[in-house]
């Protein structure tokens, strides 16, 4: 009896402090789950186009390019709504150059920024903001693809767009509802900054729980098992 008593008082008691976090942990985890994960990173969001280079259109060769930028590195030939570009890096920055006439296209202006954003989005609502981010990035954004250019849609989950100001590539995509996950998930892991499960908080609460569930199992054996004994010990000592 003196565990029954023991497993009772501290399952009362963790649970009370346990409880708050464990309705946090179901209603986290159900919408993690119940949401698919490609819809929340955006993929649906961005066509996949499958155009290709035309080869006709390069008028500026690749040694005219040196020419002009003796420096570049990595350099890659593209597109850029459906134009063929040179994509190229030159120092610490990032280039694009018109394949056909050699001139510099980077950095985007906000206007060729919502015709890259409408050229890669899916969806049909209206553009209702641009807003270019040089510095201090949301966190739904990676301070690598900076500068960038953010656009917005009037759409289900107002979705935004990022292109990249020197590149002119989707650097991401995001909405409401990858907002609402990111929120989640720093509340099931118990880490609302960086949110990284190997934290110490997490550890002890996960532990706690155990301890708690423990003590759970042992009730439940004394109120179902134990108690179904007593009433077959009592008719023996009857007959």
């Amino acid at each position: 009896m003196k565990l029954l008593k023991t497993s009772r008082k501290y399952h009362k008691w963790l649970m009370l402090f346990l409880g708050i976090q464990f309705v946090i942990w179901s209603v986290s985890g159900a919408y993690m789950v119940i949401l698919d994960i490609d819809y929340i990173h955006g993929d649906s969001l961005v066509k996949n186009h499958q155009t290709k280079v035309n080869t006709e259109n390069i008028n500026y060769s690749l040694k005219e390019l040196l020419q002009s930028y003796p420096e570049a590195k990595a350099i890659e030939l593209g597109l850029f709504t459906d134009s063929e570009v040179y994509r190229f890096k030159q120092g610490d920055k990032r280039y694009l150059v018109a394949a056909d006439t050699g001139k510099q296209l980077s950095p985007l202006t906000e206007s060729m920024a919502i015709s890259a954003a409408k050229h890669a989005y899916t969806g049909k609502g209206q553009v209702t903001d641009v807003t270019l981010i040089s510095s201090n990035p949301p966190v739904e954004l990676s301070r690598r693809v900076l500068p960038a250019w953010r656009v917005d849609f009037a759409d289900l989950g107002s979705p935004s767009i990022y292109i990249s100001a020197q590149t002119g590539k989707v650097v991401t995509k995001r909405h409401s509802f990858w907002r609402i996950f990111d929120w989640m998930f720093s509340f099931h892991v118990m880490d609302y900054q960086e949110e990284d499960p190997a934290n110490k908080l997490l550890f002890w609460f996960t532990l706690f729980a155990l301890v708690a569930a423990i003590f759970g199992a042992i009730l439940t054996y004394y109120r179902i098992f134990r108690a179904s004994e007593k009433p077959q010990q009592n008719l023996g000592e009857v007959t």
